[in-house]
């Protein structure tokens, strides 16, 4: 897949969000990363790259199909982690003693610790995104995720990510799950 071909994949309309808009935001938080080897960094370009390549929001295989083109695409040393790399963005979970997965899981979920008005744009593109849901639905399957990011001891699995933006990620949350919740 050319450089062309990626960026009108993110260009596509419905993507509100996962757009080519939230790729360079993802690539400028990792040039934030410092004390990366220039692999390890070549590795999550390429992760970030590709995570979202594939977005179909009435469709729960995304981050597989991303995987699967990623590791069809890239050369073979690169392959088996950005594959995997790409399909922790399902559930956004990392085993411990993980630091690339801390770090693209961390870099993807950046968002959620963005100022209030930046992540209440954030909040109203997913909504776009999910505009084939009805709105019940909605309330309830967003609420849903959400509160599980909430649950978890640390959002940000990366420690450096968590001390710039935990804080401020839980009050995004509980502001939109309290939204969710009580507006109509």
């Amino acid at each position: 897949m050319t450089e062309d071909d990626m960026i009108q994949a993110y260009s596509a309309a419905g993507r509100h969000y996962h757009n080519l808009q939230h790729i360079t935001d993802c690539l400028a938080a990792l040039d934030g990363v410092a004390g990366l080897s220039d692999r390890d960094r070549e590795i999550l370009v390429a992760a970030i790259w590709w995570h979202d390549i594939v977005y179909d929001p009435t469709r729960s295989d995304n981050e597989e199909q991303s995987a699967r083109l990623a590791e069809q695409d890239l050369r073979p040393d690169l392959r088996d982690e950005v594959g995997r790399l790409i399909r922790l963005t399902r559930t956004h979970k990392v085993e411990p003693g993980d630091p690339l997965g801390a770090i693209m899981i961390s870099i993807d979920l950046g968002i959620l610790g963005a100022d209030a008005a930046t992540y209440a744009s954030y909040a109203a593109a997913i909504r776009r995104e999910y505009s084939h849901v009805p709105d019940d639905a909605y309330r309830a399957g967003r609420a849903a995720v959400l509160e599980s990011f909430a649950a978890r001891p640390a959002i940000y699995p990366d420690a450096s990510f968590a001390a710039r933006f935990e804080e401020q990620a839980r009050a995004n949350i509980a502001r939109e799950i309290k939204s969710l919740r009580t507006d109509p």
